[in-house]
């Protein structure tokens, strides 16, 4: 049991190793693996596991994943980002159904909506969202304050805060461009959601498949080609060592006043803290397009539980998902780690870094990052780190994009 814990998980499940050694109990396994989180969910393993005497929680940090699904020994239950490589298991009917639980009616319906972005398997309800991640553009408040910036609800709106920022010495964006990721998150995502319906589009783009093309209905080439050159133009506004600049490097200057503005997710919050400046942070939509209507923030399925069709122990790891979406687990979670409550009456955030995005949130103005659809196995973020680095122009990368799309759908 403690090697398969590893190094990381030990000292959160060290409480309840001390205190289960019960033989009649059953060990649940639960993978959950989010780094920050970990120590956190260790602990509410321990007290899950001394609140009855049925279940044991195993709290696995380190298990290849892929791996337990292919030797049939998943874990009971799982607690993972919901992306493209999480959903492969939904789409093949390896996740159990999980609608007969109370809770999987309390979930908001336009979450469900987000689910449903990945191919799902029959009409099961194969994974329960417990929190979601919001992210937009951040901004230094004093910045804007001390330069008369209001934030933007507008694209030339933006473009006029740059132009007004750079003209007053200000360094409007700080870019990060060596993590080709960074690019994929913000730069690429934000345009892209704030001007087309991304769900709607890879529904098409999957149905198309290997037909993708410059002459097919929708394609990255023609559909995603305006917002591409509206992260282009933006590339005007950054920090001259954006290239040799990485994640870490951002979240420092950003810290120390370094920029006005920075695309990354509420994750980076804790790196800028590190810095122990007295950064006055706050968030807005980006603005892609001249409608303050479209205004839109990019949220993630931050975690989902998700119970494995082979898992030994359903009943056990069931129990444990109720106790983990009972309001008083799930909303301290979500308030602590700066998460957006999925269920109906989660209270909204109160973080003032991440207030800006509640209202939006509240009328399910959200879209999925379209980066998030893209299969791991096409480089589309060395793509996108090229165009933004300058060494091809959006055009032709986009059009090698839909022939990786095409060529991937015509071997699936």
């Amino acid at each position: 049991m403690l090697k398969t814990l590893g190094g990381a998980g030990l000292v959160g499940a060290v409480p309840w190793l001390a205190g289960c050694s019960s033989s009649s109990r059953e060990t649940i396994t639960f993978y959950q693996s989010k780094p920050e989180a970990i120590s956190y969910f260790s602990q509410l393993a321990a007290d899950f596991t001394a609140s009855q005497d049925q279940y044991r929680i195993l709290h696995d940090v380190s298990t290849s994943l892929s791996a337990s699904f292919v030797r049939s020994n998943p874990p009971d239950l799982g607690c993972l980002n919901y992306n493209l490589e999480m959903a492969r298991f939904m789409e093949r009917g390896a996740l159990t159904d999980l609608s007969d639980l109370p809770e999987a009616a309390t979930i908001r319906e336009d979450i469900v909506e987000l689910t449903k972005a990945y191919p799902q398997y029959e009409k099961r309800t194969s994974v329960l969202p417990y929190s979601a991640m919001a992210a937009s553009v951040i901004y230094n408040k004093k910045i804007f304050e001390d330069n008369g910036i209001e934030v933007p609800a507008t694209w030339d709106a933006l473009i006029d805060v740059c132009d007004r920022l750079q003209a007053a010495g200000v360094t409007p964006f700080y870019a990060t461009f060596l993590d080709a990721w960074t690019i994929a998150q913000g730069w690429f995502d934000y345009p892209v959601g704030g001007m087309i319906d991304v769900a709607e589009f890879y529904k098409k783009m999957n149905a198309i498949g290997a037909d993708v093309g410059p002459n097919s209905e929708v394609s990255f080439q023609k559909t995603l080609l305006e917002p591409v050159q509206k992260m282009v133009q933006l590339g005007q506004y950054i920090n001259s060592d954006a290239p040799s600049r990485g994640y870490g490097d951002g979240n420092t200057a950003f810290a120390n006043g370094e920029a006005a503005m920075i695309l990354q997710g509420p994750w980076a919050f804790s790196e800028f803290d590190k810095a122990g400046t007295d950064l006055q942070a706050g968030t807005f939509p980006f603005p892609a397009t001249n409608d303050a209507e479209d205004l839109k923030v990019r949220v993630n399925i931050d975690l989902s539980l998700w119970v494995p069709d082979a898992a030994n122990g359903q009943d056990g790891a069931r129990a444990f998902l109720q106790y983990l979406m009972k309001p008083e687990i799930q909303d301290p979670y979500n308030a602590k780690f700066l998460g957006f409550g999925t269920t109906k009456d989660a209270p909204p955030v109160t973080d003032e870094r991440i207030v800006g995005m509640q209202p939006y949130y509240d009328d399910g103005k959200f879209y999925m990052g379209a980066s998030q659809f893209i299969p791991n196995n096409i480089p589309y973020q060395n793509y996108l780190q090229s165009i933004m680095l300058g060494d091809v122009e959006p055009e032709p990368m986009l059009a090698q994009l839909d022939s990786d799309w095409a060529s991937l759908a015509y071997r699936a």
